[in-house]
């Protein structure tokens, strides 16, 4: 890991790049990525239609395995999320619900009902299937084409994990661009306007210079600290600690679209860790999958429902702005916008998705 250099702003990470006007949600150069495209809380018995980059995808469950498909049947091209999971057999298959064609979780078919139980299968049945699969921090994540961007790291993983009382918010779908809503999540300037009524309450508009460091060519961590008046703290209620207290801030992002906050309380003690990853549905439209752990509410249920609650308005604050927004692409030319050092961060961002694209 190593400290980005404090380049000129609008000034080109590596002088070889491609020149790339702007990222929306379903550029070509995302198919080499890594995305989530549903909860495992979420994935029952029967398969479940999920859309990625203007794709329809199916994900099911085979012999304990999460398995994902192009939702398309070679023969017809019905859905498969239309069909079933047929357990019935010695191995697990997807039946297409038009004329039963059976797909094991590699996608090869392994009956056509049609022909008997003896036919040999034309050798295009098959179904497609993505370049790779995974289940990761409590999601399914699906790269269509062969990934060359890391799934993002486990915000607790140096954590004791039993510390933590975690809780999901309901999955939110709705217009927006894909880069827009990270570039949202790791920019501290807004925090006083668009969440005046939430976390921007006293915050303070100046932004002091945070210190970046890329992890890898598509990674990095954001680390700020700061004074805030700590008004949630029961102590300060009470009288026994002041107000204005230090939070250590540090974001971890790694492209396309998958970031995470952790706030660390000096003096109240405890922790904050929010992770906030990007589905790139089709042109328009994103779903978000949010969580929250925190380990500074006495594992209480009801504390976190309302942390779960609280974060569920901060989303919406910034989606009732990142929805009004006319070009859903993220600009990544960085003439195309004007640029201060308070926006040290989300430039670096650019330049990232820059390189991502331009490889």
């Amino acid at each position: 890991m190593t400290a980005v250099e404090a380049a000129p702003v609008g000034a080109p990470s590596a002088p070889d790049r491609r020149r790339v006007p702007a990222l929306g949600n379903t550029d070509p150069a995302l198919r080499a990525a890594w995305h989530p495209v549903l909860r495992l809380a979420d994935l029952g018995d029967e398969p479940v239609a999920v859309r990625l980059l203007g794709e329809a995808w199916v994900v099911a469950r085979l012999d304990g395995e999460v398995v994902v498909l192009a939702d398309r049947c070679p023969h017809r091209l019905a859905p498969l999320s239309a069909g079933s999971v047929d357990r019935t057999g010695e191995t697990d298959v997807l039946r297409c619900g038009y004329h039963g064609w059976c797909f094991d979780g590699g996608g090869t078919c392994t009956t056509i009902p049609a022909l008997g139980p003896d036919a040999r299968l034309p050798p295009r049945s098959a179904a497609t299937t993505p370049a790779a699969v995974a289940t990761h921090l409590g999601l399914v994540w699906v790269a269509p084409d062969a990934p060359r961007t890391p799934l993002p790291p486990d915000p607790l993983a140096d954590d004791d994990r039993a510390a933590f009382l975690a809780g999901d918010l309901p999955t939110i779908t709705c217009r927006a661009g894909a880069g827009l809503l990270v570039d949202n999540f790791l920019d501290m300037a807004h925090f006083p306007y668009v969440h005046a009524a939430t976390i921007g309450t006293d915050e303070d508009p100046v932004v002091d210079p945070p210190v970046v460091e890329r992890e890898g060519d598509a990674a990095m961590v954001v680390r700020s600290s700061h004074r805030f008046p700590n008004r949630e703290d029961p102590e300060v209620v009470a009288g026994r600690r002041p107000l204005l207290q230090t939070r250590h801030v540090t974001y971890r992002y790694t492209a396309p679209f998958a970031c995470s906050l952790r706030i660390d309380y000096e003096e109240a003690g405890g922790s904050n860790v929010i992770t906030f990853f990007v589905q790139p549905v089709d042109d328009e439209t994103c779903t978000i999958h949010t969580s929250v752990a925190r380990d500074d509410i006495d594992h209480d249920p009801g504390r976190l429902a309302a942390a779960v609650a609280f974060e569920e308005g901060v989303v919406a604050e910034d989606l009732a702005l990142q929805s009004a927004f006319v070009e859903l692409a993220l600009p990544l030319d960085l003439t195309a916008e004007v640029h201060t050092r308070a926006d040290r961060v989300t430039v670096e961002l650019r330049r990232i998705l820059a390189d991502l694209v331009g490889a």
